[in-house]
């Protein structure tokens, strides 16, 4: 009796000991470097983008921000390995809801579940896609060129990742206008058939289009952000063109789901903070982008509702996950 009294109290004192522990580790953090990791290589323009918030996050925790490069399959290898990592604090992920959500529709059999393996932080900007046509295109607008599509036959329209195909996917599906997508390695080859003509549209990624259509290679005809881009402020939106259109991809930190909620805070506090640093629209607008700082409950419910917006557009496009 007094034997198990005894190590009733040891355990009792032991685990009392070990939540201490807990919470002063939660109080000091971080005390030591912060790794975030991304699917995409050095040099790429979500790296660009991880980089600049990193540094930021770097001058408010006052610890280094280390970015780990994890490319390939998708950006499957750095969600796979950020779902895995501790769940400490000190183990992140930026990444786009078009690869958090994407994967489950994309892919099959994968070794996890971005619902159930991970927290939002908070998010930060929305990447800037483009509606583009060539530049000796007639077409003018959206309603341009949803009339034209509905004339004509056997329109093509371009893409080289996830998020064009299914932009255009949900453009067909609002406007009831036919068009068969082609495959691009890269934005380069794409672009060169759209100036040749041989596409009658495509929805490219800002980064790359942002430059072309100011210097003339391309005519946009809406951007999907949910505001207009600084870079190119006459072009609409597809809200402003009369297009139910909520698509943009948007980047956000991530972290294990177990990590623990006072530490979620504190991050959140921080990234919303950058979002307030009066260089961050600035850097934004070089990469053809716009702010987005919704925290840790709107990114969850904006992340769960992506989920129903996926599966009729990977219908649409005939996908059959790999």
């Amino acid at each position: 009796m007094v034997l198990r009294i005894a190590k009733g109290l040891a355990m009792a004192a032991f685990m009392l000991a070990a939540a201490e522990q807990e919470t002063q580790a939660q109080t000091n953090y971080p005390d030591r470097p912060i790794h975030v990791v991304i699917g995409f290589a050095a040099g790429a323009g979500a790296d660009i983008l991880t980089r600049y918030v990193g540094h930021k996050l770097e001058e408010l925790s006052g610890q280094p921000v280390i970015i780990d490069n994890k490319p390939g399959a998708s950006g499957n290898i750095a969600i796979r390995f950020a779902a895995a990592a501790p769940p400490d604090g000190y183990n992140l992920m930026f990444n786009a809801n078009s690869g958090m959500v994407g994967s489950k529709f994309l892919f099959k059999d994968l070794p996890f579940d971005t619902l159930r393996d991970f927290k939002p932080v908070a998010s930060f900007a929305q990447i800037g896609f483009m509606l583009v046509v060539g530049p000796q295109s007639p077409l003018k607008t959206v309603a341009d060129l949803t009339a034209y599509l509905k004339k004509k036959q056997d329109n093509i329209f371009g893409y080289t990742n996830p998020t064009g195909l299914m932009s255009a996917e949900l453009y067909k599906q609002l406007t009831g206008a036919p068009a068969k997508s082609v495959s691009y390695k890269t934005t380069a080859d794409a672009m060169r058939d759209l100036q040749a003509g041989q596409l009658d549209f495509m929805f490219m990624d800002g980064t790359f289009g942002t430059g072309q259509v100011q210097q003339g290679q391309l005519k946009a005809l809406a951007v999907i952000t949910s505001t207009r881009l600084a870079a190119t402020p006459d072009v609409p939106t597809m809200q402003e063109s009369g297009l139910a259109f909520d698509f943009a991809p948007w980047w956000s930190v991530w972290a294990p789901s177990a990590t623990p909620q006072p530490i979620l805070d504190k991050l959140e506090k921080w990234i919303l903070q950058i979002y307030d640093m009066p260089d961050m629209p600035k850097f934004l607008e070089t990469i053809g982008s716009v702010s987005q700082h919704d925290n840790q409950a709107a990114v969850m419910k904006r992340f769960v509702a992506d989920f129903d917006k996926w599966p009729p557009l990977v219908k649409a496009a005939g996908i059959v996950p790999e």
